[in-house]
């Protein structure tokens, strides 16, 4: 009797979504961090493909979990919106992110973003962002004929592929939408929402007290014996119009 052994199959590879390393060293990093991603958010808010992550594994090659490295944040054009637990770029049309961003942090080494971009430039990335706030240094390099070249932009540059623009003229970079409006934290959108809410409700007002006024103004202009055209002509209301408040006493 001739014995058949079964060959086991290969076992599922793991692509871990954690390495248990804080996203942020210090409350500096986290915001910046957020600002970016935040703001990105709302950019691209009405394009159903456009992807965008903070701290998310990027696993560039199918059957490798080793090959890996999460950007603060990152932008992958032409990808549909939805959660994912890492970017496996296989299941992903092999779509790399276009756009990647790095915010400086102390515990950030020489070394370490040394191979960061050599990661970035081996993998497809388009345009690579590294921001120090230290020293309010911020470095570009975009895509060339043979990988990445760092670009020397002086005080201000446009992303070619968001049409974001980065200033590092002040203190601290900013960034600006396509129109011109800044970058803003959760909490001054907060407070903007806040403001017009309250504009909102004090034109409401306003509108409520013109319309009292009115309905106050029609039965004493006919006691005092204006036909409907001429109260309609005082108030700057049509005939209809001072009918229906009239109407309504």
């Amino acid at each position: 009797m001739v014995s058949q052994i079964e060959s086991s199959a290969p076992s599922e590879i793991f692509y871990p979504e954690s390495d248990d390393q804080p996203m942020a060293n210090n409350t500096e990093h986290f915001e910046m961090i957020v600002l970016v991603k935040g703001n990105l958010d709302i950019l691209f808010a009405d394009d159903p493909n456009v992807f965008i992550a903070g701290d998310l594994f990027w696993y560039p090659i199918q059957g490798n979990n080793k090959i890996k490295y999460a950007p603060d944040v990152m932008v992958a054009l032409s990808r549909p919106k939805g959660r994912r637990s890492s970017y496996k770029q296989w299941e992903e049309g092999n779509q790399p992110p276009h756009v990647v961003f790095e915010i400086i942090s102390p515990a950030n080494t020489i070394a370490e973003m040394d191979r960061k971009l050599l990661f970035y430039e081996r993998h497809g990335v388009e345009e690579y962002y590294i921001y120090d706030s230290a020293n309010n240094q911020l470095r570009v390099w975009l895509r060339g004929e043979y990988g990445l070249d760092w670009v020397d932009f002086g005080q201000t540059w446009v992303s070619p592929r968001l049409q974001i623009t980065f200033d590092v003229s002040g203190e601290h970079w900013q960034l600006f939408y396509p129109d011109g409006q800044p970058f803003v934290t959760f909490g001054e959108l907060m407070a903007q929402a806040q403001a017009a809410q309250q504009q909102a409700q004090a034109a409401q007002q306003q509108a409520q007290a013109a319309q009292q006024r009115l309905q106050q103004a029609v039965p004493r202009l006919l006691s005092m014996g204006l036909n409907r055209e001429q109260v309609g002509d005082a108030l700057g209301l049509s005939v209809e119009e001072v009918e229906a408040i009239a109407l309504n006493l």
